[in-house]
Parts: C-alpha cells; structure tokens; sequence
C-alpha cells in the first residue's frame, strides 16, 4: 500500500491513541484496527535495526507508546528527527501489545519544537 497515495481515515494524537487502547483495547481494534490513521506526537527515539526504521511517539504514560514502523524509502526522512520533536505519522494500525503499531508508516511533517 503507498502511504502517499492514500488518505487517512482517522486523525489523532499518539497520547489518545494510546489512551483508547489502554481503556478499551476491543472497541479501540474496531475502530482503528486495519485503519490507515494519521499519529500526530512528539518523537520519544528513532532506531535502525535489523533493516527496520522504527520511530517511536510517546503515548499517554511513560510506559506505552505508539510504534511506527517506517517504510525503507522513508530512512532519509526520517534520521534527521530529533527526540522531543513534534511530528505526524501516516500508516496502518495493526492493533496494541503494550504499545499501539503502525505499519508502512510515512512521515506526514515535521514541526521544530
């Protein structure tokens, strides 16, 4: 799927994301799993493991987060960021273990914050 050839069909912050999994993890798979979802959060890490790109936006307590896993073509975009750095992902949920997972994520902008 070509992240930039399709539109979102939900906006919302990494911390609510979070937050709906944390409260209600089935109503949060009905509703944005399977979903192209634009994450908007503040970068918590960036890593580069295993020919994976991996942007991590903290979610709503200091132990879940949102991880997106990034596609190849996105590694120039995206080694620049910085932690602290408010920034909006675009990608597909794949549900919740601990943390909410995005697949074939793209970065939408990026703020300097």
């Amino acid at each position: 799927m070509e992240m930039n050839a399709v539109s979102a069909d939900i906006t919302i912050s990494s911390e609510e994301l979070v937050s709906s999994f944390m409260v209600d993890e089935r109503s949060a798979n009905s509703m944005y799993r399977g979903k192209v979802i634009e994450v908007e959060g503040i970068v918590k890490d960036v890593t580069f493991l295993n020919n994976r790109n991996t942007v991590f936006l903290y979610g709503d307590n200091k132990y879940s987060s949102v991880i997106c896993d990034m596609f190849p073509n996105q590694e120039n975009e995206i080694k620049n960021l910085k932690k602290g750095q408010k920034i909006k992902i675009k990608g597909v949920c794949k549900g919740f273990l601990k943390d909410a997972i995005l697949l074939n994520c793209m970065l939408i902008n990026t703020t300097n914050q």
